[in-house]
């Protein structure tokens, strides 16, 4: 996934205090990574320090070098670093000295300017280029903010996730999305999930078709987006299932592992009344109480004190 150097121009050009100086002909390049990157050691000669496709910042350190510079050796630094950097950004309001702006206007790469400190810089185009380029994903599913906790409700076609959700907004929790749950990875463990652009709002209820959850319950039933803590993955009713609940299950998504739970689904069964325990549980299991394993150590004292009664051992 990119985006382009007309891109962060246009969409974060306020937030990061950002001109365009020259080379507009290199605005439809694309940004690859959101690390950014200072180039001292590219614009003195040292090339492998250079990585494809980053926006290259040069502070007040890397003008001043160009400023020892003769003509012809600094032309021929910027160019070697326009070979393969998505454009060029010029930090502290400072103006690009001329052998810059000709260097990047015959390279083709776009010089921009901005009167942010370079720090202040790097920490606000980092977070920017981050939310945009998160690794996304679509998933068939419901996702409810429950206690806090962000849950993402999946199953079959048909099985009733979104009359779990439903029920769950009534109760007093809120909708993320219904039915197409748009997913991004912002860090190695962290994943987020937002509604459609076009589905915000809405869900599809058989029997009833296309509501407005916003207009019926109020604004305080819905959120954006929401961070997923949790999955509940909803399923036919099985056989032999672990009644007790000391298997504890995972489901991977955008290379994250995530707590899953799986709860069967039967005629006269709450599935909102489940869903909510089980946001409750993982709640306590997160503060460090197992109710299944607390259950169970107590039912292995119990069965081991009776054995030793009926041996006649104290």
């Amino acid at each position: 996934m990119t985006v382009r150097v007309r891109d962060l121009l246009e969409a974060a050009g306020a937030l990061l205090h950002l001109r365009l100086v020259a080379g507009d002909t290199g605005l439809d390049r694309p940004i690859a990574l959101p690390r950014l990157q200072q180039p001292g050691l590219a614009l003195a000669g040292y090339l492998p320090q250079l990585h494809p496709d980053r926006v290259q910042v040069l502070g007040n350190s890397e003008i001043s070098y160009l400023a020892t510079l003769d003509p012809e050796r600094a032309r021929a630094a910027v160019a070697a670093v326009a070979a393969t950097g998505a454009c060029f950004v010029v930090t502290n309001g400072t103006e690009p000295p001329p052998v810059m702006v000709e260097a990047a206007d015959a390279a083709g790469i776009a010089l921009l300017g901005s009167g942010l400190r370079t720090a202040d810089f790097f920490r606000a185009a980092s977070a920017w280029l981050e939310e945009r380029l998160a690794p996304e994903t679509n998933v068939h599913g419901d996702l409810v903010e429950i206690l806090g906790l962000g849950v993402l409700i999946l199953g079959k076609s048909g099985i009733g996730k979104s009359e779990a959700a439903l029920d769950l907004v009534s109760r007093g929790h809120r909708l993320v999305a219904d039915d197409v749950v748009q997913v991004r990875r912002i860090s190695p463990a962290v994943l987020r999930g937002r509604a459609a652009p076009l589905l915000q709002h809405h869900m599809e209820i058989r029997g009833l078709g296309v509501i407005d959850v916003e207009a019926l319950f109020g604004t305080l039933a819905t959120v954006d987006e929401r961070q997923i803590d949790l999955v509940v993955e909803l399923v036919e009713w099985p056989g032999g299932a672990d009644r007790l609940g000391l298997v504890e299950g995972t489901h991977h998504l955008l290379d994250v592992e995530l707590a899953l739970v799986r709860v069967p689904v039967r005629p006269g069964r709450s599935m909102a009344m489940l869903i909510e325990t089980a946001a409750r549980n993982h709640l306590l299991r997160r503060r460090g109480r197992h109710s299944a394993l607390d259950f169970a150590e107590r039912l292995d004292v119990e069965i081991g004190d009776r054995r030793r009664r009926r041996a006649g051992k104290p």
